[in-house]
């Protein structure tokens, strides 16, 4: 990897010390501004849609195509970025992204469901590993490796906000100027923050690192322990698309509209909170440790809804995961850092990601399908999805620890 950035080790503790670093706090804000598309996107796709008088079915293939292009391009990406350096991957990844979002409208999705998903497909694809190429950077930007911890936890707690404000974000944009609008908004945004990345000299300075032998056609995916957490990352992404669909099916159980938002942002919230209070003090441990007593609280904190309790209490208990939610992808992202092999880091952070995002397509469908039967089956979903994940990085914690 790279040999530069920061000038040494923020003297101090906490949050404060770690935003106070060179460039860290240019970065953070790069890379959250960078991945509201992300939150943006399936949002402005379905209003354009549903706009120009297309079907809600359609309207939500084009937006799971874009989810899934976007999952399957993190890892794509990420292995480019550790091949080469940061610019030459994040700049031409994002004009592409953002040109296809600009085009999206004109292809007119309702007369041409299949161009539409052929722009689609390349804005998803295309999405920059933004948030894989920050997790690189941090080794570097913070020697110190409580430091690093302080900025993990801040960084996963603060990714809940792209999927609070990206979709009232591209709502907002839409009401009050068009679907259009909201679609050139999201290029726009993408570009800012992939701009505001780019151009700090850490991202810049960047070098991959210089592979003495061929690297192995399965990546980092060739080291055990990175299979198992990869695995049990697709059970926790399972538990978290569902969420979209078990906050929908109550609203209209119990006749609360408000409730189909409020809950999601309540996980959000609750992950927000948990991260800041987890990477505030030194936990013993090691973070594979850490991975299975958060995922055992992730777990747990999804029973309170098994029972359909009243909105009021659904939003409260939406809360209970979400505490637990942003302290294990803390601990995932310190293992994946401990284990993956040198100079493939940036590559592995992105399956990670993938691997959450194709868990919450999984969800998603899942949650419909079990909505369909019975809508008090679809709060057996996050709950089977985190079980599974947490049977997996219990069943397997010594791989992680080796």
């Amino acid at each position: 990897m790279s040999t530069t950035t920061a000038t040494g080790p923020a003297q101090g503790s906490g949050y404060r010390a770690v935003l106070g670093s060179p460039h860290v706090a240019r970065l953070l804000g790069g890379t959250l501004i960078g991945r509201l598309p992300t939150g943006m996107a399936p949002v402005a796709i379905l209003l354009l849609v549903r706009a120009q008088h297309g079907s809600l079915a359609l309207a939500g293939l084009l937006g799971a195509l874009y989810g899934l292009a976007s999952a399957v391009g993190q890892p794509l990406l990420g292995r480019l970025v550790d091949r080469h350096d940061q610019t030459q991957v994040l700049v031409p990844a994002t004009i592409a992204a953002s040109t296809a979002f600009l085009l999206l409208p004109c292809t007119g999705p309702a007369r041409h469901p299949v161009l539409a998903a052929l722009t689609v497909l390349v804005a998803g694809l295309a999405t920059p590993p933004l948030e894989a190429g920050l997790r690189a950077l941090w080794p570097h930007l913070l020697p110190d490796p409580e430091h690093q911890r302080t900025a993990l936890s801040l960084d996963s707690s603060t990714q809940g906000l792209v999927f609070v404000a990206g979709p009232l974000l591209a709502s907002g944009f839409a009401v009050g100027a068009g679907a259009t609008t909201s679609l050139a908004a999201t290029a726009a945004l993408g570009l800012l923050g992939t701009g505001l990345v780019v151009t700090a000299s850490p991202s810049r300075a960047w070098t991959p690192a210089e592979f003495t032998e061929a690297v192995h056609w399965m990546g980092p995916l060739r080291v055990p322990g990175l299979r198992v957490l990869f695995a049990a990352l697709i059970g926790t992404g399972v538990a978290l698309g569902a969420v979209n669909v078990l906050a929908l099916s109550a609203a209209e159980r119990h006749h609360a509209g408000w409730l189909a938002g409020v809950m999601p942002a309540a996980l959000s919230i609750g992950s927000m909170l948990g991260g800041l209070a987890y990477g505030r003090h030194a936990w013993p441990g090691a973070p594979a440790k850490h991975l299975v007593a958060t995922s055992i609280g992730f777990t747990a904190g999804w029973l309170p809804l098994l029972p359909d309790p009243a909105p009021a209490v659904a939003v409260l208990g939406a809360v209970l995961p979400g505490t637990f939610l942003a302290p294990l992808l803390t601990a995932a992202f310190l293992t994946v850092d401990r284990l993956a092999p040198c100079g493939e880091s940036t590559e592995a952070f992105a399956w990670l990601i993938a691997c959450i995002g194709v868990g919450q397509a999984a969800g998603t469908a899942l949650a419909s399908l079990a909505d369909a039967a019975s809508p008090l089956l679809v709060a057996a979903v996050p709950l089977a999805g985190a079980a599974a994940a947490l049977w997996l990085l219990h069943r397997f914690n010594d791989r992680l620890s080796a």
